[in-house]
């Protein structure tokens, strides 16, 4: 009995018609040319990548912009230009460094919003930070380093480089720091204590996290001290902000003994300080043997002690003006109506004519008991205030000022000694010589004199 006898006519039609109908379907068409090869822009792209890992930097530069300058509209349009900028920072050199920049530059310009732009404005950064040069030498670098790092952490505070960048931040404010200081120390150990306080204090407001912050302030308030009473409580101000906010400095007990001495109140210690210091100590890291002995090799700064905790001053420093420097008068200025109001510290104003005590009390020159003791207790205290206000404002030549002022002491002395000396042997030779006159007149001599006619 033949197969297809046995098979329900139903299931015949329905296997012919599946058949009928799988004809009937279209498949995509594939041309055998075009398989297996592809786009030009991404064999531009391989191949300038290819080119940049074996150091062919302008061959790679030329596939990229033929790239760019041909496929307007390509997906790696970004991706080449970014690639090209990577090429002038690996090739190095001062004038591949700056064409890396300005190219970085351009990037974060076309294209802000992209996950790279965040690592173009890291590798501005680290363009400047390799370039960093010691504390003690030019420090333009470092300013750069400073700005574009900062420039990270504002545009970019969420991306995968901002904990590394505000590491730099630190490091180049240590370097900044530590140029201010040898500046400062170098005004305190020659006694310009104007310029030493200012400098010193200047220093710690713009860079707290700075790891000799104590050194300087006691530094700072040394040189306050040695201006006068008139600066006594900025001294105090000093001494009270190492004590609180770098208990664990080398100058926390030095700067209480002045306070005891200046009979200041000792500040409590700043907790959350204290744990920052501490914190800093345990983790600090000694540099090894080989970073010390070939430490002279190398050309950055040395940023061993800088913080690792903290957040970096985002601000630029600004202009300070020595304490010694007469402030501007703030009421006079509103009732003159400038807007200099002159450089005096001293105030004036018009007092009337009742406004006196001698108006108002007609006895108070005469008054004796407790008013009479009131009044010498208020005139010796003005009589103190305007001893002090009457003192001379310091300045920087105040040392070398006192050592020729000794000096033309000594040369006055020396010369009124001799002048003493030469008055005192002048009587001596009048005298010697009017005995050598006597002895040749002519009665010395035997001769009788001449008679007069």
């Amino acid at each position: 009995m033949p197969f297809f006898d046995i098979l329900p006519r139903r299931v015949l039609l329905v296997a012919l018609s599946l058949v009928l109908l799988a004809g009937c379907i279209r498949h995509k068409y594939e041309t055998p040319i075009t398989k297996n090869t592809q786009q030009p822009d991404k064999v531009l792209f391989d191949q300038a990548m290819h080119d940049i890992e074996r150091g062919h930097y302008e061959v790679a530069r030329i596939s990229l912009q033929t790239l760019m300058n041909t496929y307007e509209s390509s997906e790696y349009l970004a991706k080449a230009k970014l690639a090209i900028a990577d090429s002038w920072f690996r090739e190095g050199g001062g004038n591949g460094l700056a064409q890396a920049e300005a190219e970085y530059k351009d990037f974060i310009l076309f294209y802000p919003n992209m996950e790279e732009a965040a690592q173009a404005q890291n590798r501005v950064c680290e363009i400047h930070y390799k370039q960093m040069d010691k504390s003690d030498r030019d420090n333009i670098q470092t300013l750069r380093a400073e700005d574009e790092c900062r420039q990270l952490l504002v545009q970019f505070p969420n991306s995968k480089f901002a904990p590394q960048a505000a590491q730099r931040v630190r490091n180049i404010q240590e370097s900044l720091a530590e140029h201010e200081f040898v500046v400062g120390n170098f005004y305190w150990k020659r006694e310009m204590n104007p310029a030493a306080a200012n400098r010193l204090n200047a220093l710690v407001d713009q860079y707290p996290l700075y790891s000799k912050a104590g050194e300087s302030l006691y530094e700072a308030g040394d040189a306050y001290s040695r201006m006068g009473p008139r600066f006594r409580k900025q001294a105090g101000d000093m001494f009270a902000r190492i004590v609180r906010d770098y208990p664990l400095s080398d100058r926390a007990e030095d700067a209480k003994r002045r306070l005891e001495d200046l009979e200041l109140p000792v500040p409590q210690v700043n907790q959350a300080a204290y744990d920052r210091e501490k914190f800093e100590i345990e983790h600090y890291k000694h540099p090894g043997l080989v970073t010390r002995s070939t430490a002279w090799v190398h050309g950055g700064p040395d940023v061993s002690h800088a913080a690792t905790e903290g957040q970096p001053t985002m601000t630029d420093p600004k202009r300070t003006i020595p304490a010694s420097v007469p402030v501007v008068n703030s009421e006079l200025a509103s009732n003159t109506g400038s807007s200099s109001g002159g450089t005096t510290d001293v105030s004036a104003t018009t007092v009337g004519a009742n406004d006196t005590a001698l108006e108002k009390n007609t006895d108070a020159r005469t008054s004796g008991g407790a008013a009479a003791a009131g009044a010498a207790a208020g005139a010796a205290a003005a009589g103190k205030q305007a001893a002090t206000a009457n003192q001379p404002l310091p300045t920087n030549r105040d040392a070398e000022l006192q050592k020729y002022r000794e000096k033309q002491a000594k040369k006055q002395a020396k010369a009124d000694k001799k002048k003493k000396k030469k008055e005192q042997q002048q009587p001596e030779q009048n005298q010697s010589q009017n005995q050598s006159l006597v002895g040749t007149t002519p009665a010395a001599n035997g001769q009788n004199p001449p008679q007069s006619q």
